[in-house]
């Protein structure tokens, strides 16, 4: 499978950026499509998901400010990111299950 994220730059704190994840048809609709970041010098982490079926979960942190949704028609998720905030910079990717398969990422970088 091949991932190619993108929407990602530099923002003020309280900003937001709209990140989009482009996958295969055969991928985005038929898997949880979920989103991971990674900052440096940490481990990579799950930030939020959604099922085939519009159904969400997200990290504890980003509820409330973070949104996923998906348009299985162009075959794209999206992570509508509000309020961010400086421990939200990292880079950003998605992918499916089993997770072996990952894209170049999208850097989001939040400072003032």
């Amino acid at each position: 499978a091949q991932f190619v994220e993108s929407g990602g730059g530099l923002v003020q704190p309280g900003g937001s950026l709209r990140l989009s994840c482009v996958a295969s048809k055969s991928i985005t609709n038929r898997y949880v499509v979920t989103w991971y970041r990674q900052a440096p010098g940490k481990q990579r982490e799950f930030v939020a998901s959604i099922t085939n079926g519009g159904y969400a979960n997200y990290l504890d942190s980003v509820k409330g400010r973070f949104t996923v949704s998906r348009d299985n028609v162009k075959s794209t998720v999206y992570l509508q990111m509000n309020n961010l905030k400086p421990e939200d910079t990292a880079v950003y990717y998605c992918s499916v299950p089993p997770f072996t398969d990952w894209g170049q990422g999208t850097q989001v970088t939040v400072s003032s």
